[in-house]
């Protein structure tokens, strides 16, 4: 009882690294950065749990690798506060780069190297204990056992991207921030590294920038959609196309010809596409399927296809970003 009353008494007065666990892995409150008059990052917030993986999106410009760079502890942000596992990038950046994994949009590697001897130097940085047989086992993890002993600067763009992931994820981080990490691979390539990040992503919390929607699809649990310095969107894919789409799309091929005029008269409808023949795409604010259905009844036309349209999420992050 005594030790337990000791070991609880010296938790509770020892802020910065005990009951860590219970904390968001990363806390975002009202970030702002501006580069002399333009605001690259306006009042942003989120936070992402222990065990997510987070596609963070945006077009161009939109703030996305300056907020990866604020969280890494690369960048001061002009106000608002980070933490990281419970620590703040401010206050205590070298606790935070401990906790972080990051691989940049340009992969900065030392092509004059060779890869275990690359990683090793890495694994020296991070005072890693048992060295060599963490180089092994990293090695192994992201598939680089034939490139191993090979020089850096000849490896493929598929290969310098494990490169990256294992120098990421040598001194097993918490929490992995990678900035486009599939650009310029080839599908195979970018199948593998997929795998590999859905893999990492059962134990450590992942946030990953990309623009192929695809991949935010088929790899992320949660959408994060920043446009101009502003958060416009956070919650699941499937969830930001049903929450943020406000457009219900509805197909239907009619037995006979109908005009656009009749389809814009229907209650609801506020745009008609003719696709070809009596195939017709319609779109509107509301379920427009019963009303569809009494004007082919009054019109004494038969219906021989009607479909609503799923948005994809692509069609939602051009809507959200124009």
């Amino acid at each position: 009882m005594r030790l337990l009353i000791r070991v609880i008494h010296e938790a509770f007065n020892e802020p910065k690294s005990y009951f860590t666990f219970a904390r968001m892995s990363i806390e975002v409150k009202e970030v702002s950065k501006i580069y002399g008059s333009q605001k690259a990052l306006d009042t942003v917030s989120f936070s992402i749990q222990k065990g997510e993986i987070v596609g963070f999106l945006g077009p161009n410009g939109a703030g996305k690798s300056t907020m990866m760079k604020i969280i890494t502890c690369f960048l001061p942000q002009s106000s608002g506060s980070v933490k990281v596992c419970g620590f703040d990038v401010s206050e205590d950046p070298m606790e935070v780069k401990k906790r972080v994994g990051y691989l940049p949009e340009h992969n900065p590697l030392y092509l004059d190297m060779y890869v275990k001897e690359y990683l090793g130097f890495i694994a020296g940085l991070h005072k890693i204990e048992g060295k060599k047989e963490r180089v092994a086992e990293i090695i192994e993890q992201v598939g680089l056992q034939v490139e191993q002993h090979k020089l850096i600067g000849a490896l493929s763009k598929g290969y310098r991207q494990r490169v990256g992931l294992a120098q990421a994820l040598i001194h097993d981080p918490e929490v992995l921030i990678l900035d486009e990490p599939t650009t310029g691979l080839d599908p195979n390539q970018i199948e593998e590294i997929r795998n590999l990040i859905k893999k990492v992503g059962k134990s450590k919390t992942v946030m990953m920038s990309t623009h192929i929607m695809q991949e935010v699809e088929a790899v992320c649990d949660r959408v994060i959609i920043v446009n101009k310095g502003n958060l416009v969107a956070d919650d699941s894919s499937g969830e930001i196309s049903k929450s943020k789409n406000n457009e219900f799309v509805l197909k239907v091929e009619f037995g006979s010809a109908v005009t656009e005029q009749q389809l814009t008269a229907i209650q609801g409808v506020v745009k008609a596409h003719n696709v070809s023949g009596n195939n017709w795409v319609l779109g509107a604010s509301e379920d427009i399927r019963d009303a569809v259905f009494k004007f082919s009844v009054k019109q004494d036309l038969s219906v021989l296809e009607i479909q609503k349209v799923e948005q994809s999420l692509e069609d939602v992050f051009k809507s959200l970003t124009v």
